[in-house]
C-alpha cells in the first residue's frame, strides 16, 4: 500500500469521526458538509427509506433526532481505496438514541462509498444495517 493511500484512509477515518460528532451535537450545517450534494442515505431495509440529496438527508435526520440525545460510535473500519477519488468502507457501529418516548440501542454496520472532491473526502452513499436493536419505552416496558 502506498503512502498516499494510507493518507486517504486516515482522512476518511477523520471524516467519519466528524460525521458522528456533528450528528450527536446536532451541528447540522457543518454535518451537511460531510456529504456530496447528490448523496444517498438508507437507514432501514425498506426501499422507501432511501433519502436522496444532501439537503434532504440533513432535514430527514434533523427531524428524526429533533428531541433526541444521541451517542454514535463507529469501530473497526474496513476502508478500500478504489482510485484517486473513490473509496468504500464498512464500519461496525453502536448507537444510543434517547427521545422523550423511548430509548434505543442499536448494533450493526455502516456501508459507505466515498468521493474526493476539491481535495476532500465526502460520503456519497451510506447504508445503515442494524443487526440488533434494543428498544424500551420511557414507562419501562419493552417494545
Amino acid at each position: 500500500m502506498e503512502l498516499a493511500q494510507l493518507v486517504d484512509i486516515e482522512e476518511i477515518k477523520q471524516l467519519k469521526a466528524r460525521y458522528f460528532r456533528l450528528m450527536d451535537t446536532q451541528q447540522w450545517q457543518e454535518w451537511s458538509r460531510i456529504f456530496t450534494e447528490d448523496a444517498s442515505l438508507r437507514w432501514s431495509s425498506d426501499e422507501a427509506a432511501i433519502v436522496h440529496g444532501r439537503e434532504k438527508i440533513v432535514e430527514s435526520v434533523r427531524t428524526v433526532l429533533r428531541d433526541a440525545v444521541t451517542v454514535h460510535h463507529g469501530h473497526m473500519p474496513e476502508i478500500e481505496i478504489l482510485s484517486e477519488d473513490r473509496a468504500r468502507g464498512i464500519w461496525a457501529m453502536f448507537d444510543h438514541v434517547e427521545t422523550p418516548e423511548f430509548e434505543l440501542r442499536g448494533y450493526g454496520h455502516y456501508e459507505e462509498e466515498y468521493v474526493k472532491r476539491d481535495g476532500r473526502w465526502h460520503i456519497h452513499r451510506l447504508v445503515l444495517t442494524r443487526l440488533r436493536e434494543e428498544r424500551c419505552r420511557k414507562d419501562g416496558s419493552e417494545e
